[in-house]
This record gives C-alpha cells, structure tokens and sequence, in this order.
C-alpha cells in the first residue's frame, strides 16, 4: 500500500510590524505616512489572496532609509513568506537569511528557511533550522510539526511521532498535526491510537481528504476493507486526483471481494501521472490474480 508524508505545515506566524513605530517619523514626512501605512499592512499580508502585494509592500520598507534592524528582519521574514507562497524557494531563503541577519535571536525566520529547505527536498538543512527555530523558543509548536513533518519525510517515523506529540502538546488546535500523527502512528503499527488521532483531526477539519486517506489506511491495516473503501472514497470525492487514495481504493475494494472494481481502479492509477503510486498499483496488480 502507498505510504507517504502529505502534511505540510508550512510558514510561521508572522511578527506583525507595529503601526505605532510609524508615528516616530519626524513631522516634515508626515506626507509619506498614508504610504508607509499601507506599504506595512502589505508587508504584514492583509491582501491575502496576492503574495505578490505583500512582496511589493515588504520590498518598499526594505528599500526606505529609516527602518530599524527590527523592521528590516520583519520585513524580510513576511517576504520570504510570499516568496514562498509561489514557490519561489531560493530568494525566500536569500530573504530569510537576511531577516536572521538583522535579527539573529527571531525564531520565526529559522522555521520558514526550515520549510523552505524541506520543499526543495534538502531535510538535513531543514532540521537544523527547525532546532534553532525550538532552541529560540522551546514552545514553538509549528517548528516541531515541522520538524516532525521532515523526519516522516526521512522515513525517521519514531523521530516524527515525538515531535508531533510535542506540537500536541503545545498547539493542539494547529492545522495538520493531528493527522500528521495519525498517518505516523499508522506506519508504526500503533492502529488504535492512531485512528483516535484521525477522529480528532476529522473534528477540527471534516472535510480533509488527506484525514480520511490516513484513515483508510489504518481500517485497511486492520483488515476492516468495507471501512477502508468509504474513507478512500471519501478522500477521493474532496481530492479525485490523489493516486494514493485511489491505488489503496482499489487494493482495498480487491481484498473485500470486489476484484473486478479493485483492478479497475488500480489501473486507473498506471494513467494518473503518479510514479510511486503507479509502481505501488503495478506490484499489487502482478502479485495478485486478475
């Protein structure tokens, strides 16, 4: 069955820049006030459906001469963050390196260079950051759902399952990680607890088709297929282009009986554009009769 980490918790809580330290500017700009106003609600992403807004109002404060180191890390950390948004990995990093500079104690640019580091698949650097990011404030919860997100992705699933438990611990209402524990305790055989922690996750986001393709999993563990096949079912009416869902749909509708159903989807998967998935499909389909 296709197994893999699909719970990414990316970015950080961004330091708002403080509109007060707007008023320390001398009265003679008074006339650039409005601009710079603005130029830091962009900065600070309240036009949240346009990363390239928040990337022009945190270049306009970099760009001044009367910004404070403070500001100047700040706004380099929220442009990381829209560079990010769009994937562009490498001048977010290039921002998140200049935001430690200028701040070498702010924590928040260690866990996004983190994840930008673990987007471009580089999970030892990633890891480093991260233990900084918690080194600087131990009560970071995102930092360790992330580090525990780069472990899983390093198949280091004991690692992961003590940093989820962390970011539990400290921020359990956090997007993500109560799946991110589910889908760990799956892969270490830990079923029930396991399925308790997709329940909760299901709670706080019902309709998360990583959540009941998690779930699928542990049912299909435990041999309940019946189970399995609605939650795989469910994961794919959310999301129908997820190949993992649909190659453990058809392994899971196979193994209930119905081979016929189970065959079609698994040969579904071989046309999906899924590498992985398609191998995991093709396996299953030559180890059992057709």
């Amino acid at each position: 069955m296709g197994s893999r980490g699909r719970y990414s918790i990316v970015g950080g809580a961004m330091l708002l820049l403080a509109l007060p330290l707007a008023r320390s500017w001398a009265a003679p700009q008074d006339g650039k006030l409005d601009e710079r106003l603005t130029n830091i609600e962009l900065c600070n992403g309240a036009d949240r459906k346009s990363p390239e807004s928040q990337i022009k109002g945190c270049t306009w404060l970099i760009n001044g001469t009367h910004e404070t180191a403070l500001i100047l890390a700040t706004a380099h950390n929220n442009r990381g963050n829209a560079y990010s948004e769009i994937s562009d990995y490498d001048r977010a990093i290039e921002d998140y390196d200049l935001a430690i500079k200028f701040n070498p104690g702010y924590d928040k640019p260690f866990n996004n260079r983190g994840v930008a580091y673990q987007k471009k698949g580089d999970y030892d650097r990633a890891i480093k950051d991260f233990d900084e990011a918690i080194k600087l404030n131990p009560k970071y919860g995102r930092a360790f759902a992330n580090r525990a997100e780069t472990y899983q992705k390093k198949n280091d699933f004991e690692r992961a399952a003590q940093d989820y438990d962390d970011a539990i611990r400290l921020e359990p209402n956090l997007e993500a990680i109560w799946n991110g524990r589910c889908w760990v305790r799956a892969i270490l055989g830990q079923l029930q607890p396991a399925l308790a922690d997709c329940n909760k996750a299901l709670l706080i986001q019902p309709k998360d088709a990583a959540t009941y393709d998690s779930r699928g999993l542990i049912h299909l563990k435990m041999g309940q297929f019946e189970l399995a096949i609605e939650d795989y079912s469910s994961a794919l009416r959310l999301d129908p282009n997820d190949a993992y869902s649909r190659d453990n749909l058809g392994q899971s509708l196979y193994a209930s009986g119905e081979k016929a159903e189970g065959v079609a989807e698994l040969q579904r998967v071989l046309t999906m554009g899924n590498d992985l998935a398609a191998k995991d499909a093709r396996d299953y389909l030559a180890k059992h009769p057709q």
